[in-house]
């Protein structure tokens, strides 16, 4: 049987998934600072107000089409226009024109709902313009004195945040392009806008061979928790956020639990390293694959369709 990936898209499903997306990191947005970005194929611009609170909009003022990431001033809590200096607040409506007594009711900005968790600046994104069905949840152990400060790696893909996110079910693969010593048996389960899976490793260590577990839960398709066990504890914050119809942002933020030892700090460092390469493992094979609706599976693939059953309700 030949099976083929379509002509018009590499993906037959709406690419711009619903949900939440990592847009930014908190440190990388200081009061008055105002950063232009590109995602889901749209020019928009996040500045943070003076008082603190950050605010997505589309990038281009409703008067006459500049760009707001592009010369645009923080002024107190507004955000002011480069050409004219009409002036927006944080809910995108104009307050103030300074050579118009009367502000035209059209005189708004299309915005997108935030929240700030984890380190992270996330954005709803909706096709339908609906507001946010679900919260972001907090990892408590980042920022835990315990835990080490979050690293933070960053690549952009020519894939789909799905290509990505299906590793986590194809147990199958953690053998032949992770070198993991067997095929872990990986269980899934889904509570509404949440799916779980849980896989147990056994892998080479040094001086020897150890047992891990993996544990990832997918919070919609934007924002994933990895957590592993085993040698020593690990999490990864996985963000995934589209910048077009083919590339992803892809940002993966790791802590591990070395309670301030020099030695576990050490190992630490080690295993973030490794962990970074076995993600780059998989990048050759994620920027050219096709997808196939109905793939050819077979006995010990792991839960894929029960993977697929849950993520159409966000596509």
């Amino acid at each position: 049987m030949n099976q083929t990936a379509p002509s018009q898209s590499r993906y037959p499903f709406h690419v711009f998934a619903n949900g939440w997306f990592r847009v930014a990191f908190s440190d990388d947005l200081q009061p008055g600072e105002l950063k232009p970005l590109r995602y889901f194929g749209k020019e928009l611009v996040l500045f943070r107000l003076e008082g603190g609170s950050a605010h997505l909009f589309d990038a281009h003022c409703p008067h006459m089409g500049a760009h707001l990431g592009y010369g645009a001033v923080v002024t107190g809590e507004a955000l002011r226009c480069p050409f004219h200096h009409w002036e927006f607040d944080g809910a995108g409506k104009c307050s103030k024109i300074p050579y118009a007594k009367r502000i035209p009711p059209k005189a708004e900005i299309g915005t997108y709902p935030l929240v700030e968790k984890n380190g992270g600046i996330l954005m709803w994104h909706d096709r339908d313009g609906r507001a946010p069905s679900f919260e972001v949840p907090e990892i408590r152990e980042i920022g835990d004195p315990a835990w080490s400060r979050p690293e933070i790696a960053h690549w952009e893909l020519r894939a789909n945040w799905l290509d990505m996110n299906e590793n986590c079910v194809d147990q199958a693969h953690f053998k032949f392009v992770h070198g993991t010593l067997s095929i872990p048996p990986t269980e899934a389960t889904v509570e509404g806008h949440i799916h779980r899976t849980e896989s147990q490793f056994r892998m080479r260590i040094p001086g020897g061979e150890g047992d891990a577990t993996l544990v990832t839960t997918d919070h919609g398709p934007g924002f994933q928790i990895v957590r592993i066990s085993g040698l020593i504890d690990t999490i990864l914050m996985n963000t995934a956020t589209p910048i077009d119809e083919e590339r992803t942002d892809v940002r993966f933020c790791y802590t591990v639990k070395t309670e301030g030892e020099t030695r576990k700090t050490h190992l630490a460092e080690a295993v973030i390293k490794d962990l970074k390469q076995q993600f780059e493992n998989d990048i050759d094979i994620w920027e050219n694959k096709a997808y196939f609706e109905k793939p050819v599976l077979c006995e010990g693939d792991g839960p894929l369709p029960h993977y697929r059953k849950w993520y159409s309700q966000f596509v």
